[in-house]
C-alpha cells in the first residue's frame, strides 16, 4: 500500500498528520523487515544452489565413471553419457540463473535497503528530535509568568525558533517518505522482473535441452516395463516382512513396558546406545531437564534438538567412572565423573539406569581394547591437571614447556615406562607421588581421587620449575622400591601392556589406596631411620657434632644458636640470599609502579641503606623421642631433604600435617622451611599439607621462612595462599618481622603479595583456597614476577 503525506497537512502538524506519520514509519518498519528477510533468504537459496551445483557436478562425475565401467554393454555407455552430459548443460543453466539471482535481488534490493532507507531513518531521527524541541518549547511558553516580561521575551523567541526549524525538518521529511513510497514500487518490481525473467531464460534452455533428449527416454521407458513387475513383487514381499516385525514388537511391547536400550558397539552410525536422560544443571539452581543422549565414537553426548550440534559431555570415556546415586531426592539417578567435571543423570526407570550404566562401563572397557592410534591420539588431547597452578601462557609456549618437561622427566631412571603397567613412553605424570603414567593408568589415577594421586600431562601442561625438579628427585624406581616392596613376597603379578583395565585398576588400587606392598617397619628399623636422617641434616648444617653409634637418639630440642651455628645457617642460605641481590630491583620497580604499594611503603618503617647481618635463629638438636612413628620419620625428613624416605612415611601411613606436640606443635613443612630446600616444601604443598597450620608460638611456615630469610619459600608460600596477615603470640606478622630484620627482598615481595590482594578483592571475591584463577592485568604480573623469583631461587640455592 502507498502511503503519502500531504506537504500542507504537515505544516499544521495535526494529529491526522501525526497519525499518518506513524502508519507511514511502521509501513516502512515492515517493509524493511520483509526486505531484509527476502534478501537473506535470496542468499540462503543461492548459497544452497551452490551446493546443489557442487553436489550435483560429484553425480555427474559419478555418472561418467558407471558409464566408463560399463563400457562392453553400448545401451548403457552410451545413455549414461548421454544424461551426463545433459546434467551438466543444466548445472551450466543454473549457475546463470544463481547468478542473475544475485544481481537482480540481492543486490539491488540490498542498495535499495541500505541507501533509501538509511535515508528515511536518519530523516526520522532529526523529525523525533525537532519535535520533542517543539513540545518543549511550547510548555516553557506556556509557562512563563505575566508579570515577567524578560522569561516571557525568551520563551518567545526560542518557540519562534523552533517552529521554524520544525517546518524545515518536517518538509525534508514529508519529502522522503513520498520519495522512498514512490520508489519502492519501481525498485522492487523492477528486481522481481528481472528474476522473473532469469528463471523464463532458464526454463527455455532446459526444455529446449530436454525436448532433444526426449525420443532417447521414451526409447528406454519402453524397456522399463518389466522392472515395475518385479517392483510391485518386492512390495509384496516387503509388506509381508513388515506384518511379521509388526507382530514381534506387539509381543515384546506386552512383556516388558520399559523402552528397550541395546548397546551395540558395531552400530553402522557409531553411536553405541541413545535415548532421553534428564540432566542436572550445573547453575546455582540445579534444574532437571531433559535431553537427548547418545554414546558415540568413545564420547558421551547430548542434544537438546535434532538440529543442534551434540554437547560432547566426556571428552574420552577411557577418563570417567560411572557410578549409582542414591543420595539425592529423585530416583533412577546415577553420575558419570570425569577428570574435570561430573554429570548427574536421571532415567525413567530402574532397568534404563541399568542399561545406561552397563552401557558406559561397556564402552570404557571396549575403548581400552582398541589400540593403536586412539592412545596417540588420546595422549594429544588437552587436559585440566588437578591441582595445577595456571602461569597463563599461549598455546605455542605451553607446548614447548611440555616438550622440555617431558624430555627432563623421562631422563630419570625407570621413567622410560609407566610406573603401575610398564607400557613404553608415557605422557601422564603424578605429581604429587612423583611417576610417570600411560594413558590408562592415569586415567586409573584420576579415579581415585586427588587425595591419592594428581594427574597432569607432561605434554600439554605448563610446569613449574619447582613441580619439575619434584619430579626429577624421585621418579617410578624410587616409588616402586616403597609402594612395591612386598609385591614379589606376597605373589602378587604386576599388570602388562595391554592387560584388561579392571586388572589393573584392582592392581593400582591395591598399591596406592591399600597399600598393600608396602613393607612396614619394625620399631627398630623406623629408629634407625630416624636417626639417620637427623645425622644427614648435621652433615647438610657443616656441624661436627654427631651421635654415639649406640646411645638411644634424644628428643628434639631447640636451643639458642651461638653465633657460629647462626652464620653456619646463614652460609647454608647464601644462595638464596645471594640471588634475592639479583632480583632485589625488579621487584622493587614492579611494587612502587603501583599507588598501593606506594601508601603502604609510607605507612611501614624505612629500610636502612645497608642491611645488618642476619639474627641468629635456634638450632635444631636431636634428642630421643618418647615414641616413634611414620609422622616422625617425615618430620625429620623434610628438615633433611629427603625426599625418598618423605615418600616413604607417607606409605607408611604419616599424616602429612603431623604435629610434634614434644616440639612446639611443629610440622613436616615447618621443618622442611627449616631444612631450607624449596622442593621439599613442593612436595608437602602438593600432598596437601596446610600452608597456614601455625605451631605452638602461632607462626606458621610463612613466618619461619621470613625468619629464616628464606625468599624463595616465601614466594612459594604466597603463591599457594599463605596468610601473610597471621600474627603470632608476639603480635608479629611476616612483614613486621622482614622490616624488623631489614630484609628488603622479602618486605617487598609480602608488600607486593599485600597489594595484589587488596587489587583483587576490589575486581571480585577473594578466592581463599589460594589458587590464582584472575586473568588481571595486576595479577598475571604479579603471578609472573612471583614465578619468575621461584625460578632464579631454584637456579641458585637447589
Amino acid at each position: 500500500m502507498k502511503i503519502t503525506v500531504d506537504f500542507e497537512e504537515c505544516l499544521k502538524d495535526s494529529p491526522r498528520f501525526r497519525a499518518t506519520i506513524e502508519e507511514v514509519e511502521g509501513d516502512v518498519c515492515e517493509l524493511e523487515s520483509k526486505l531484509d528477510k527476502l534478501v537473506k533468504l535470496c542468499i540462503g537459496m543461492i548459497d544452497a544452489g551452490k551446493a546443489y551445483n557442487s553436489a550435483n557436478k560429484q553425480f555427474v562425475s559419478g555418472i561418467r565413471e558407471l558409464a566408463q565401467q560399463s563400457a562392453k554393454d553400448e545401451v548403457i555407455e552410451s545413455s549414461l553419457t548421454k544424461f551426463a552430459e545433459s546434467l551438466q548443460e543444466m548445472i551450466n543453466y543454473h549457475t546463470i540463473l544463481f547468478d542473475q539471482a544475485q544481481r537482480s535481488i540481492k543486490t539491488q534490493l540490498q542498495t535499495f535497503v541500505k541507501d533509501d532507507l538509511r535515508k528515511f531513518k536518519e530523516a526520522k531521527k532529526h523529525f523525533d528530535k525537532v519535535s520533542e524541541e517543539k513540545e518543549a518549547a511550547l510548555i516553557k511558553n506556556a509557562q512563563a509568568p505575566r508579570n515577567k516580561q524578560h522569561e516571557v521575551e525568551e520563551a518567545t523567541n526560542i518557540l519562534t525558533a523552533t517552529r521554524k526549524c520544525f517546518r524545515h525538518i518536517v518538509l525534508d521529511y514529508v519529502l522522503q517518505i513520498n520519495v522512498l513510497q514512490s520508489k519502492r514500487r519501481s525498485e522492487i518490481l523492477k528486481s522481481m522482473l528481472s528474476f522473473m525473467y532469469a528463471h523464463l531464460t532458464f526454463f527455455h534452455q532446459g526444455y529446449d535441452l530436454f525436448s532433444e533428449l526426449q525420443p532417447l527416454m521414451k526409447q528406454l521407458g519402453g524397456q522399463l516395463d518389466q522392472l515395475v513387475v518385479d517392483a510391485a513383487k518386492e512390495k509384496r514381499d516387503m509388506e509381508q516382512k513388515h506384518s511379521t516385525i509388526q507382530q514381534k514388537a506387539a509381543l515384546q511391547d506386552f512383556s516388558n513396558d520399559d523402552t528397550k536400550l541395546e548397546y551395540n558397539v558395531d552400530a553402522d552410525n557409531g553411536i553405541a546406545m541413545e535415548g532421553y536422560l534428564f540432566k542436572r544443571a550445573s547453575n546455582a539452581f540445579k534444574t532437571w531437564n531433559r535431553r537427548w543422549f547418545s554414546i558415540q565414537n568413545n564420547q558421551l553426548v547430548y542434544q537438546k534438538k535434532f538440529k543442534d550440534n551434540p554437547t560432547v559431555v566426556v571428552e574420552d570415556l577411557r577418563l570417567c567412572t560411572v557410578k549409582h546415586c542414591e543420595d539425592i531426592e529423585r530416583r533412577f539417578c546415577f553420575e558419570v565423573v570425569s577428570p574435570t567435571k561430573s554429570c548427574m543423570m536421571q532415567a525413567d526407570s530402574e532397568k534404563l539406569r541399568q542399561a545406561w550404566i552397563k552401557a558406559v562401563q561397556n564402552s570404557i572397557a571396549t575403548a581400552f581394547r582398541d589400540k593403536g592410534d586412539n592412545c596417540e591420539k588420546l595422549d594429544r588431547k588437552s587436559s585440566t591437571s588437578t591441582g595445577s597452578l595456571d602461569s597463563g601462557g599461549e598455546p605455542k609456549e605451553r607446548s614447548l614447556k611440555g616438550e622440555s618437561a617431558l624430555q627432563k622427566v623421562l631422563a630419570i631412571p625407570g621413567n622410560g615406562c609407566c610406573c603401575d603397567c610398564g607400557q613404553p613412553d608415557p605422557r601422564w605424570a603424578s605429581i604429587n607421588l612423583g611417576i610417570t603414567l600411560c594413558i590408562q593408568c592415569s586415567g586409573i589415577h584420576r579415579s581415585l581421587g586427588v587425595h591419592f594421586s594428581k594427574v597432569r600431562s607432561l605434554t600439554l601442561d605448563t610446569w613449574e620449575p619447582e613441580l619439575l625438579k619434584l619430579m626429577c628427585e624421585l621418579g617410578n624406581k624410587v616409588i616402586n622400591q616403597i609402594y612395591e616392596a612386598r609385591r614379589e613376597e606376597l605373589g602378587a603379578r604386576k599388570p602388562q601392556p595391554g592387560d584388561p583395565r579392571h586388572e589393573v585398576e584392582a592392581y593400582i588400587k591395591a598399591k596406592y589406596v591399600d597399600r598393600r606392598f608396602v613393607r612396614r617397619p619394625s620399631d627398630e628399623e623406623l629408629r634407625t631411620k630416624v636417626v639417620s636422617l637427623s645425622k644427614q641434616e648435621k652433615r647438610l648444617s657443616s656441624s661436627s657434632d654427631h651421635l654415639p653409634p649406640k646411645a638411644p637418639p634424644p628428643t628434639p630440642k631447640l636451643r639458642p644458636g651461638s653465633h657460629a651455628s647462626g652464620q653456619s645457617e646463614k652460609s647454608a642460605d647464601s644462595g638464596i640470599q645471594n640471588s634475592a641481590d639479583g632480583s632485589r630491583e625488579r621487584l622493587a620497580t614492579a611494587a612502587s609502579s603501583n599507588s598501593l604499594a606506594d601508601a603502604e611503603a609510607a605507612e611501614a618503617p624505612p629500610l636502612p641503606a645497608t642491611l645488618p647481618a642476619a639474627s641468629p635463629c635456634k638450632e635444631v638438636v636431636f634428642f630421643e623421642p618418647k615414641e616413634y612413628s611414620p609422622g616422625l620419620q617425615l618430620y625429620w625428613a623434610s628438615f633433611a631433604r629427603s625426599l625418598p624416605d618423605m615418600a616413604e612415611a607417607l606409605a607408611h601411613g604419616a599424616e602429612v600435617n603431623w604435629v610434634n606436640t614434644e616440639e612446639d606443635k611443629r610440622t613436616p613443612l615447618i621443618m622442611a622451611v627449616h631444612g631450607g630446600s624449596m622442593v621439599t616444601c613442593e612436595f608437602l604443598l602438593q600432598n596437601a599439607a596446610n600452608v597456614n597450620q601455625l605451631d605452638a608460638q602461632g607462626r606458621g611456615p610463612l613466618h619461619h621462612a621470613t625468619m629464616l630469610g628464606h625468599t624463595g619459600q616465601v614466594c612459594l608460600f604466597l603463591k599457594r595462599g599463605a596468610n601473610q596477615n597471621a600474627a603470632d603470640i608476639d603480635e608479629k606478622t611476616p612483614l613486621s618481622i622482614a622490616v624488623d630484620a631489614a630484609n628488603a627482598d622479602i618486605v617487598t615481595l609480602l608488600r607486593l603479595a599485600k597489594m595484589n590482594e587488596e587489587m583483587r578483592e576490589a575486581e571480585g571475591p577473594y578466592n581463599p583456597s589460594g589458587q590464582y584463577h584472575s586473568n588481571s592485568p595486576t595479577e598475571m604480573q604479579y603471578r609472573k614476577c612471583m614465578q619468575e623469583f621461584i625460578s632464579l631461587q631454584l637456579d641458585e640455592s637447589e
